[in-house]
């Protein structure tokens, strides 16, 4: 028997979307050449014929406009990609919602985190590896960051691109893409499946169960479904149209074109921190790029140490398989809701640009204004979520004693008008088979 909730489909959107990449990155991978020796472009697409570019690029641009059906692969595989994230993160703020995360679950939750910086990775190396002017422009800012790193950046930078920037990234990227990163990512989907069968997910108190054939059944519909919608958005909305950008050149920049909404929050992080510079033996330190990497990087290790943290913090180590409403425990729901305010406002901050000008706002103005709400606004979010909490349990326990409310108005013997009750434990309809 398996716990029969909507939410708990979250992991199985990851997995069949990851099952989805795979397919697409075997049949790219035919047409892809990961090199980035110069050639002339003399393909189909008219505006770039006759421009010295890459091969990586030039074989992408021939599988975009020359292979049959070898853009909508290249679609499908992105927008599979998308699908992906947004689950993963999904299944990880459910789990920390619920408290599912608690022992002697604590394993997956690490497990499901894994998942989420490894395909974060997988994103950062494959959008890299066409090379034209926008993937140009993020390994700039990547290379940049590792040159402000103190004492080590240099040698850091020189190891990624194999020497001076733009040097021969896409040879590192490449095996990590298509070998090493997928075969971790496969493994880590096993490891959530070994541990979910050892132990069943957590459920609620009422929750329902289904049988192995069910879930077999659900999940074979569920796949189709998810294939269906990658297809169906690869057919019709274009993403990452390289042949509007052109081919890389370290001597230009992207306009109007940000990172991949997943890692906007690290570009949000750099465009906020202050302009601080210290001078340690000799050497000048940027904390203007320093500050940002080391406060996100203290950000992800707080979510992957959780577990721990909430165990410590509240002495509780029993073993837990009851779900519980996120209602039921207003601090750490309020904590859960900081952390994504928190986020959302250097995700927000990362089209700062793009907002000033679409709505004719000064770029200065706006980004103090996102500072301003990187202080205040997880504190605000924690105060106004709990005080939600609180007044959800008032309102069960006012259900518990009195009943709910039916819209009945009666009028009693001495002439006063009240409402008719009913009792909570009568069900509203009838349940669902």
């Amino acid at each position: 028997m398996f716990p029969d909730h909507w939410s708990l489909l979250f992991g199985q959107i990851a997995f069949y979307s990851f099952l989805m990449l795979i397919v697409s990155g075997v049949v790219l991978t035919v047409y892809y050449e990961p090199s980035v020796s110069q050639v002339v472009y003399d393909g189909t697409y008219a505006p770039l014929r006759g421009l010295p570019m890459s091969r990586a690029l030039d074989s992408t641009l021939r599988l975009s406009f020359d292979v049959r059906g070898g853009l909508l692969v290249r679609q499908v595989h992105h927008w599979s990609t998308l699908i992906m994230v947004a689950a993963i993160t999904l299944h990880l703020l459910r789990l920390f919602f619920t408290s599912g995360f608690r022992r002697p679950r604590r394993l997956n939750w690490l497990v499901v985190f894994g998942l989420l910086v490894i395909t974060l990775g997988a994103a950062l190396t494959g959008t890299s590896l066409p090379d034209d002017m926008a993937s140009g422009t993020s390994l700039a800012v990547l290379d940049g960051v590792l040159q402000a790193t103190p004492f080590v950046g240099s040698a850091l930078s020189y190891v990624l691109f194999g020497g001076e920037f733009p040097g021969d990234v896409i040879s590192r990227f490449y095996p990590l893409h298509v070998i090493v990163l997928p075969v971790v990512l496969l493994l880590l989907f096993a490891a959530g499946a070994f541990l979910g069968l050892r132990r069943e997910p957590a459920q609620y108190a009422d929750g329902r169960t289904k049988t192995a054939k069910v879930a077999a059944v659900q999940g074979a519909g569920l796949f189709a479904f998810v294939a269906g919608v990658a297809i169906v958005m690869g057919a019709t909305a274009t993403i990452n149209p390289v042949w509007l950008y052109g081919p890389a050149d370290p001597a230009a920049v992207s306009a109007g074109v940000g990172p991949a909404w997943y890692l906007a929050f690290l570009d949000g992080s750099l465009r906020l921190a202050p302009g601080w510079e210290v001078v340690v033996w000799g050497r000048t330190i940027s904390l203007a790029v320093l500050l940002p990497v080391g406060v996100c990087t203290l950000f992800l290790a707080l979510v992957a140490g959780w577990p721990f943290i909430d165990e410590r913090l509240t002495g509780d180590k029993r073993d837990h398989h009851v779900l519980e409403r996120p209602r039921d425990n207003p601090i750490r729901t309020g904590i859960g809701v900081a952390g994504m305010t928190f986020y959302g406002v250097l995700w927000a901050a990362a089209g700062a640009d793009t907002i000033a000008v679409q709505f004719h706002l000064s770029m200065n103005l706006l980004l103090r204004a996102f500072q301003v709400l990187l202080v205040v606004g997880p504190p605000a979010a924690l105060f106004l979520t709990r005080r939600i909490c609180l007044g959800l349990q008032q309102s069960d326990t006012a259900i518990a004693e009195h009943g709910i409310e039916t819209g009945r108005i009666i009028r009693r013997p001495d002439g006063g008008y009240v409402e008719v009750h009913r009792p909570a434990s009568v069900p509203t309809e009838l349940p669902s088979h």
